[in-house]
């Protein structure tokens, strides 16, 4: 799937998750939001709803301008931005929880794309596919029109924010099945934590 291109151009993502991109900028803020501007958004709310695309082409204008490890620190700040469901109580839950918090945050025709009352989920968007491999390792495949980097800052967050306490993260950008960065369709990635016990 193609980095940086909408697979509806009608889908929307909401202002709480749009605004990652400018808080996660820290002194460089100004610039985040001036991006966003310059690709449609301006000055975003949280309550509101913009175009993924103008979404994406910010993150293209970060890629190339600003470097792609600014793509990976907005990726890191998505779980402190974005809607995720509630009672996530573990690294393996929080992992899983990817999947349909990318969903809660987009929407179609004012249809958000995931129904926590039904559990019904539109896909219109690509994924963040959740595996268990074993009790301290998992695999995340991403193929969604975000960039690698983003997705691997997400990931990381995630499995920081809920991993076992004394225990130490390591993601794996597995290239065995292609990287989106390289015109592949997927990226994987592998995480997994040992105690430091």
């Amino acid at each position: 799937m193609a980095q940086f291109q909408a697979i509806n151009p009608k889908v929307e993502v909401n202002g709480q998750t749009v605004l990652a991109i400018a808080n996660s900028m820290g002194v460089m803020k100004t610039l985040g939001l001036k991006i966003l501007k310059e690709n449609g958004i301006a000055d975003p709310i949280p309550e509101k709803w913009y175009s993924q695309q103008s979404w994406l082409n910010a993150f293209k204008q970060i890629s190339e301008t600003v470097g792609i490890n600014t793509l990976n620190l907005i990726g890191k700040s998505i779980p402190e931005n974005a809607k995720f469901p509630p009672q996530i109580d573990d690294i393996h839950k929080g992992l899983a929880s990817i999947e349909v918090a990318f969903h809660m945050n987009h929407r179609l025709n004012g249809c958000v794309l995931f129904n926590p009352a039904d559990g019904q989920m539109i896909d219109v968007i690509g994924h963040y596919r959740y595996k268990k491999i074993s009790e301290t390792m998992a695999e995340i495949s991403c193929d969604n029109p975000y960039p690698c980097d983003f997705d691997k800052g997400i990931i990381e967050a995630m499995a920081k924010k809920f991993k076992p306490s004394d225990t130490v993260i390591e993601i794996e950008h597995s290239e065995s099945k292609g990287c989106r960065k390289k015109n592949g369709d997927i990226c994987v990635y592998i995480v997994s934590w040992t105690s430091l016990r």
